[in-house]
Formats: C-alpha cells, sequence, structure tokens
C-alpha cells in the first residue's frame, strides 16, 4: 500500500514538473468580438512577431459571443497552428470579463494581452519584452501617434487618462492602450470587474509592482466595426470612483464614512443653532420652529449621521472578515532575504 501511495505522489509530482516544464515563455491573449475579417491577418503578423523573440509563447483567442464567423475563423487557426488555444464564451459579456478569461486560462511567464482589430502592431511586443527586462513588473503601451477620430475618441481618451493618473497615483498616457506585458506575479491578487481592465496597471502597482510605459504603434481600423463610444466614459466615470475608493478606504472604510457622518454632524448642529436663534433671539428674524424647515433638517440630519457611522463600523466589518477568512495579508513582500528556501 504504501509502494502505491509513493508511485502515486510521484507521479503527481512528474506531472506537477512537466506543467512548469510546458509552461511557455508568453501568453498573448486577445478578446474577440466580431472580428472575422481581421483574424487570418493579424494571426499572421502575430506568428511573424513571435517567432522572432527566440522564446516559447502560446496564443488565446478569447471569442467574447462573437455573432459573425468569428469563432469558425478560430477554430481552424487552432488546427493549423498548435501555439493557439481558444476560449468561447457563452455570450458576449464584455471586454473585462473576456481580459479576465484570458489571464485565467494564461500559462506564461508573461502575459500581453492585446486588442484584435488589427490597430495594436504584434511587432511592438518585442519592444515591451525588452523594457520588462529592465526591471520592471508591467509594461504599458502608448499610442502616441492614434490614428482615431479627434473630438470622440482623442479629446476625451487624454482627459480621462489625465484623471486617472491623478486619481490613481500611476502616470501613464494611454491607460485605453491593450497592449500591455505583466510579470505573471504582478496578477496575481488581481480580480476585474466592471470595466476595470484599463485600470490593472493601478492594482499592480498597489502590490509594489513596477511600472513603465514606451510608445507603440496604432494603425487605423480598416476592417470590421468599432466596439467602443462616448458612453464608456461614463462608465469610466463611475469605475474611477470605485478606484479612488480603493486606494485611500480600502482596509480602513469607516475613515470615509465616519468623515461623511462628521460633516452630517456639524450641519445638523448649524441647523439647530440658527433654529434656535430665530426662535430667541429673534435673529436675523423671528421665526418659530413650525415656521422653518430647519428642526425637521436638524433631526434628518442627525439620523443620517448616525447612519453613516453605522455603514462605516458594517464596512470595516467585511473588510476584517474579507481579509481574515482568506488569510489575506495587508501587505505586499518584494523580496525575502535571509529566510531559508523553507520561507
Amino acid at each position: 500500500m504504501q509502494t502505491i501511495v509513493e508511485e502515486h505522489i510521484s507521479q503527481k509530482a512528474i506531472e506537477a514538473d512537466a506543467s512548469v516544464i510546458a509552461a511557455p515563455d508568453i501568453s498573448v491573449f486577445l478578446p474577440v468580438f466580431n472580428e472575422e475579417p481581421n483574424l487570418r491577418p493579424l494571426h499572421e503578423k502575430l506568428d511573424r512577431a513571435l517567432e522572432q523573440l527566440g522564446r516559447t509563447a502560446e496564443i488565446i483567442y478569447v471569442d467574447d459571443g462573437s455573432s459573425d464567423g468569428s469563432l469558425d475563423v478560430l477554430r481552424e487557426i487552432a488546427t493549423e497552428d498548435s501555439r493557439v488555444r481558444v476560449l468561447a464564451l457563452r455570450r458576449n459579456y464584455g471586454q473585462t470579463p473576456a481580459m479576465s478569461a484570458g489571464i485565467d486560462a494564461a500559462r506564461g511567464r508573461v502575459l500581453i494581452p492585446m486588442d484584435a482589430d488589427l490597430q495594436n502592431d504584434p511587432a511592438d511586443i518585442k519592444r515591451l519584452l525588452d523594457k520588462l527586462d529592465e526591471g520592471y513588473e508591467v509594461v504599458s503601451g502608448w499610442r502616441k501617434n492614434r490614428k482615431d477620430p479627434l473630438f470622440t475618441r482623442k479629446i476625451p481618451s487624454m482627459m480621462a487618462n489625465w484623471l486617472i493618473s491623478k486619481i490613481g497615483g500611476v502616470p501613464l498616457h494611454d491607460y485605453g492602450c491593450s497592449l500591455k506585458a505583466y510579470r505573471r506575479e504582478s496578477l496575481a491578487d488581481v480580480h476585474l470587474y466592471g470595466e476595470m481592465h484599463r485600470f490593472i496597471p493601478i492594482y499592480a502597482s498597489w502590490s509594489g509592482a513596477r511600472v513603465a510605459e514606451i510608445p507603440v504603434e496604432h494603425h487605423a481600423r480598416t476592417m470590421g466595426k468599432s466596439k467602443y463610444g462616448l458612453s464608456r466614459t461614463i462608465k469610466v466615470v463611475f469605475d474611477l470612483m470605485t478606484i479612488k475608493f480603493m486606494a485611500s478606504y480600502q482596509t480602513k472604510p469607516l475613515y470615509i464614512f465616519g468623515y461623511a457622518g462628521l460633516l452630517t454632524f456639524l450641519v445638523s448642529f448649524l441647523c439647530a443653532v440658527f433654529a434656535f436663534l430665530m426662535k430667541f433671539a429673534n435673529w436675523p428674524h423671528h421665526a418659530d420652529f413650525i415656521q422653518t424647515p430647519l428642526p425637521v433638517l436638524t433631526m434628518v440630519l442627525l439620523v443620517l449621521g448616525v447612519q453613516f457611522f453605522f455603514m462605516g463600523l458594517l464596512a470595516e466589518m467585511l473588510v476584517r472578515t474579507y481579509h481574515e477568512s482568506q488569510a489575506k495579508p495587508v501587505y505586499a513582500v518584494r523580496e525575502r532575504i535571509g529566510f531559508g528556501s523553507s520561507v
């Protein structure tokens, strides 16, 4: 019996070693939604770019519920190229879930997302990797000479990037550029929701990752239809509110709720003072309590302030439950020196 157990353990160890050995150097993953005419020329460019790197690579296409023939083309490409894997999502979930699916499926030591519309240039992958080798964990592409409409895309993008840089604390010119390079460990604790794939460099920076940015090529769309519009700007604003909250108050939510409660109490107190001055000191004029809304406003704000404090306490309990139930630390270690191999 012991021999059987030992053989089973040995076999599992061999399989684990084999999976490590089989892990490619690079995982390129591309969300795809109705890009049928672009897929063949894109894969040819990507194939040429990866062949020149001299590194092992895999290509993951994530079909995000395409309604054209994209999935059929991807099936054909997968049969022709052993490096290709295809994830077909059940419906159109959006770019962020598709990116998350690509991250989860990737096995490489370096993860490189990019768009499937031929506007990103696969030849820039080498430059991203070269910059990554300088000691960075994240390298972001910057579409410096962007080939998009000025008023509907460029100007809103410039404003959004400036705002994101100020709030997130990571100054980048182009958060919307999908072409980036990540070391796998920098994405270990990244979980994506909403439209937050563009904020991955901020998440990585919170974990201590060093972030760099380099200019990359950007080509005008020649085939297919753009899926972006001004409506995404509104979503970015909402996501920025979440980013700001997480950046400043993720582990101490009582601070923001407490400040809101104190401000509400202050306004409630001022309303009460004015109500008493108007009734008993005739300043600025005489008014009984029933002749002014100030007493009602005082009570409403008082109750609201109490609610803010209790909401903060509940949020504190949730944060502690989240970290303690999953044994999640509130810090990240970059390097361990002198701890020995057992740590």
